[in-house]
């Protein structure tokens, strides 16, 4: 088997250090070569040509998401990105998955026993991802108007909308959740990613987009117009009948191998909202979502699945679609009007038809 190539930039020698011992200790991931700047960085490409790269966010002379912005447009590669956890940055590596890195990892905290002992597993998974040439657009300065979703006239049925990511997830949420209005419908998310950085994740998508976007507390209404992403860490999101909707987060053990799980979540909607739900999974490695998802689906639910070809990494729709769990196969920019279509009061005659005629 051919390794993994490897190129861990960081302007840290401690950190560099500590990376490279974590993947070499996977037999199928070669450290190729280690650079302090992105200047050196540039060079270190070019002559080993990685798979993948980790890329520490804040660094002197051009910081990670500059460096980020000219990797994805010249040489795209999938790129981790290795950062503190603080508030800047977290928020800089949100917006660097947003641009077109593959992933997060946060730096260990002090007296940390195993630190990065998730990379390797993080670093195989990037390299199996789809990394495209694109042009890098500034979210901020999009206007909601070019975002307008397909459906004109909305007006929510009730229903409540559950979603599930992983790898890939940031920026395929932040596509979905920039064409949904602001009475969406009540909205429950599970995002793989490490504690700290849901909130900062939730704080930018709320800040760029028109539904009021939080991170999920035990006991939240679910209401329209409100989208709740699971915190990260030891706790599954779940929803609960509680005089309404409510998110309810609950201790345990991973389920599917994560937690928060997004089986976890798709089981308790099957079992609660039942029919009046709408079940979403989109890209991400592994099968987390698949079995919850199948459930909503005979629990009388509508479900759909990112397709193949704009998936960063087609594991866990792959693996809801081959179970019969996903109703609707759909490209990433047809799943918010196929959601607003499904649970929109007034819809007019043959939208669902479209909605089928963009099944692949």
């Amino acid at each position: 088997m051919i390794p993994i190539r490897v190129l861990v930039v960081d302007d840290s020698a401690t950190m560099r250090g500590l990376i490279s011992l974590a993947l070499r200790r996977d037999p199928e991931i070669e450290v190729v070569g280690t650079a302090s700047n992105p200047l050196t960085a540039r060079d270190a490409i070019k002559t080993h040509n990685p798979d993948v790269i980790t890329l520490d966010v804040e660094m002197p002379g051009m910081n990670g998401l500059d460096f980020l912005k000219k990797i994805v447009r010249l040489r795209p590669t999938p790129v981790i990105m290795v950062s503190n956890l603080t508030g800047a940055g977290t928020e800089t590596a949100i917006e660097a998955m947003q641009i077109g890195a593959v992933d997060c990892i946060a730096k260990p905290a002090p007296g940390d026993l195993q630190p990065f002992a998730e990379l390797p597993r993080i670093v195989k998974a990037a390299a199996g991802a789809r990394v495209r040439p694109r042009s890098v657009l500034n979210a901020d300065a999009k206007s909601r108007d070019q975002r307008r979703p397909f459906v004109a006239t909305y007006e929510p049925d009730g229903r409540m909308l559950a979603i599930g990511s992983s790898t890939g997830g940031v920026e395929a949420l932040s596509a979905l959740i920039s064409q949904l209005p602001e009475n969406c419908p009540p909205t429950a998310i599970v995002q793989h990613m490490p504690p700290d950085f849901t909130a900062s994740l939730a704080a930018r998508l709320d800040r760029l987009n028109a539904p009021k976007v939080k991170e999920a507390y035990d006991g939240a209404p679910l209401e329209t117009g409100c989208v709740y992403i699971a915190p990260g860490g030891t706790k599954h999101l779940e929803v609960e009948e509680n005089h309404g909707l409510r998110c309810r987060l609950r201790a345990g053990p991973p389920v599917s191998g994560h937690s928060p799980s997004v089986d976890a979540l798709f089981t308790s909607v099957a079992q609660v909202a039942k029919a009046n739900a709408i079940g979403v999974i989109l890209t991400g490695m592994g099968r987390d979502g698949a079995q919850g998802l199948l459930a909503m689906r005979q629990a009388g639910a509508r479900t759909i699945g990112q397709d193949e070809a704009t998936s960063l990494i087609y594991g866990m729709p792959r693996a809801a679609f081959e179970i019969g769990a996903v109703e609707r196969q759909l490209p990433l920019d047809r799943i918010a009007n196929a959601v607003l279509v499904m649970t929109n009061l007034r819809g007019r005659p043959g939208r669902e038809n479209e909605c089928h005629s963009q099944t692949s």
